[in-house]
């Protein structure tokens, strides 16, 4: 039981903002994402964040959450996220059966941010038991409690998906994705990549910024050409951080640009290839 519990508790990330702190987490706009964004706030819309991994779609939402002075729960789905994992269960307590609410329902009771990351990977009744936020009831079931629970006027509901790992097996419905207002993202222009690896990784030379940049642009280039997914904003900071703590560049590139993309040798022999043309030995 304690490690259900453990289980429980693991599965969601509180992120609570202080309006009033200079602590905003650092976002570089590419486009109208954030007036979008503040529109659907003001009539409480559903929102879906779509992207390739490591884009920016979380860090996204950390600054709008800051932005307008709301707490954030993050849920990091899986295959095995069942909606009982999200809205709650009964639990034993001592010789008392007790109710544990869960992320979902706390954040519709508190009117906070919920945001459920890769909303593709959990089971389908963990999507289906959001349809009813969606709309115009904006209400929870507690089906074990034969309970419906009214949204808290603050609550915000907002998903994220990779569109390229989908298959016809593992998608979203097109019933659910219509119950959203989509933003889309992608990697950033090479100038605002670049601004956002020198300020993620204090002390990174603006010329090595721009090296990985380039690296990334071409690296981007063999995705459908073998590569199961891109270099990504995150990777190319992992490179940055390994760099500022005295790793020698093409090491660096080794272990955050190459090994983990790809296994294939051939590929990673391209990589390499392409590191090398931009990077110091």
């Amino acid at each position: 039981m304690r490690g259900l519990i453990e289980r429980l508790r693991g599965v969601e990330r509180d992120i609570v903002q202080d309006p009033g702190s200079d602590g905003a987490p650092y976002y570089e706009a590419q486009g109208a994402e954030v007036a979008v964004f503040e529109a659907a706030w003001q009539r409480r819309l559903p929102v879906m964040l779509k992207g390739p991994t490591g884009c920016g779609k979380t860090r996204f939402l950390e600054y709008m959450a800051h932005r307008l002075g709301r707490p954030l729960v993050s849920v990091s789905c899986h295959e095995d996220l069942t909606s009982a994992d999200l809205v709650g269960r009964f639990l034993l307590e001592g010789e008392s059966t007790v109710w544990q609410d869960g992320p979902l329902t706390r954040a519709v009771k508190a009117g906070a941010i919920c945001y459920l990351d890769e909303i593709v990977e959990a089971r389908t009744d963990s999507t289906v038991i959001i349809h009813p936020l969606t709309d115009h009831r904006r209400r929870l079931p507690l089906e074990k409690r034969g309970l419906e629970i009214e949204a808290h006027e603050d609550f915000l509901l907002v998903i994220s998906y990779n569109p390229g790992y989908q298959t016809a097996l593992k998608d979203l419905k097109p019933s659910t994705k219509q119950r959203f207002i989509a933003i889309t993202f992608d990697y950033p222009p090479a100038a605002i990549e670049a601004r956002i690896l020198q300020n993620e990784v204090k002390g990174l030379a603006a010329d090595i910024a721009e090296r990985l940049v380039a690296i990334a642009s071409q690296a981007r280039a063999l995705k459908d050409h073998g590569l199961d997914e891109a270099s990504s904003t995150r990777s190319l900071v992992y490179a940055g951080e390994l760099m500022s703590a005295g790793l020698a560049p093409l090491a660096a590139a080794e272990a955050a640009l190459i090994s983990p993309l790809t296994d294939d040798l051939e590929l990673a022999a391209a990589l390499r290839e392409i590191v090398a043309a931009h990077l110091p030995a």
